[in-house]
């Protein structure tokens, strides 16, 4: 780490205690509350979702200096107030957070003012040398000494400034890493609770996924029964009516005749778009480049393409390449629908087994998935496969989807 973040990490560390504290008091007051007026019921719940917004910041900090990510608790809180009572005091982590709390606090004040001091004295010293000969000078002191002439100045003030520069570039970065130690071994969920955890997010992407399926398969049923069906009937029924006619009118019987083999042919075309929606074709045919650049080039909205190499993306599993092409499709069609963009990019790349998908667009952003813009869909499709979705969408734009995937063999 290097010595001008470090230091700004100590004096933020200064900082940080005084929160700290500040925030352990708030919450030792809102459990008071409870005791007295009932008020704590709600208010402890939410000091405690506080504290855990604040060590997660810090576990993001100690995860950047040490190199490593400290992992945070991947599942929120759910139900009503007594059901966050429960959650969060049979949860390990909340009181490891607790025990963090005078750690970090003391820690903290300890790495801030040693810092600010050390920091100080360097100043001191520079002071020192730049003002020697001005009338103020007998009243600098340096630890007791008149700093009123050169040889005191420069004598006493060079020394201290090589040697506490050295000192902050030797010490500061083995502080910062022992501090992000420190908070890694408090923060650190183990690894049961880490699987609890995995086991009871991929709990949720399942009941997601059967969610998900059960809408896909009722959509198709829905398009069977509403579109195909009725022009099959409608088929059936003209070609009875040809066949008693065509006797008495072979004409009618004739035109009736072409009316079905059109009726046919829309049919036709109707089943190959339900097919489409199921795993598009030219995905078999043409591979998720191939297909990825169709959709680009069909796509409303000016679209730039990055792919990788056939070679570099290698063999993907079918479900992942379909995914893959309904993101950027539903992606695409929620940028011409919503965002009112004048430009979109689609890149793809793969990282050892991880598929990345992103879609960027300059349009106005500030996305609300609950405002129908097919987001939440996306989550859906993505977290049956065991996938995640994220969206950055700052009012103004541009709006930055990105798709993470796994496709091991």
């Amino acid at each position: 780490m290097r010595t001008g973040s470090a230091g700004l990490l100590m004096v933020g560390l200064g900082l940080s205690a005084g929160v700290t504290v500040m925030g352990a008091f708030a919450l030792v007051m809102a459990l008071m509350s409870f005791v007295a007026f009932g008020l704590g019921l709600i208010l402890v719940p939410l000091g405690l979702l506080g504290l855990r917004a604040w060590a997660d910041l810090h576990r993001v900090i100690a995860g950047r200096i040490l190199g490593t990510p400290v992992p945070t608790r991947l599942r929120p809180l759910s139900g009503g107030i007594g059901n966050w009572w429960r959650q969060l005091l049979t949860d390990p982590t909340t009181w490891r957070e607790l025990l963090w709390i005078p750690v970090q606090a003391v820690v903290g004040t300890v790495l801030g003012m040693g810092m600010m001091f050390a920091a100080g004295v360097i100043f001191a010293a520079l002071w020192s040398m730049a003002t020697w000969w001005t009338d103020e000078a007998a009243s600098v002191q340096f630890f007791g000494i008149v700093m009123d002439d050169p040889a005191r100045a420069y004598g006493i003030g060079i020394p201290v400034v090589v040697l506490g520069v050295a000192a902050l570039v030797l010490v500061l970065p083995a502080l910062a890493t022992s501090w992000a130690t420190m908070t890694r071994t408090i923060l650190h969920r183990g690894r049961m609770e880490q699987l609890e955890d995995r086991v009871g997010q991929l709990a949720e992407t399942r009941s997601g996924a059967v969610h998900a399926h059960g809408a896909e398969l009722r959509r198709i049923e829905r398009d069977l029964h509403d579109g195909t069906q009725a022009q099959l009937v409608s088929i059936a029924l003209r070609l009875g009516l040809a066949k008693e006619m065509v006797r008495d009118d072979p004409e009618q019987a004739a035109q009736m005749l072409a009316d079905a083999q059109r009726g046919t042919e829309y049919a036709m075309e109707e089943l190959r778009g339900i097919v489409r929606t199921i795993y598009p074709p030219i995905l078999s045919d043409r591979g998720l480049n191939g297909a990825l650049r169709s959709l680009v080039a069909d796509a409303a909205v000016p679209t730039r393409l990055d792919l990788p190499d056939p070679e570099e993306l290698g063999t993907l599993p079918a479900a992942i390449e379909g995914a893959a092409y309904f993101v950027v499709a539903e992606a695409l069609t929620n940028v011409a629908k919503h965002s009112g963009a004048s430009v979109a990019s689609v890149s793809v790349s793969r990282m050892g087994d991880r598929l990345t998908v992103v879609v960027v667009d300059d349009g106005r952003g500030g996305v609300v998935e609950s405002a129908g813009t097919g987001v939440t869909g996306i989550r859906r499709r993505v977290a049956a496969l065991d996938g995640s979705a994220t969206v950055d969408s700052p009012a103004g734009g541009p709006t930055v989807l990105t798709v993470e995937l796994p496709c091991a063999p």
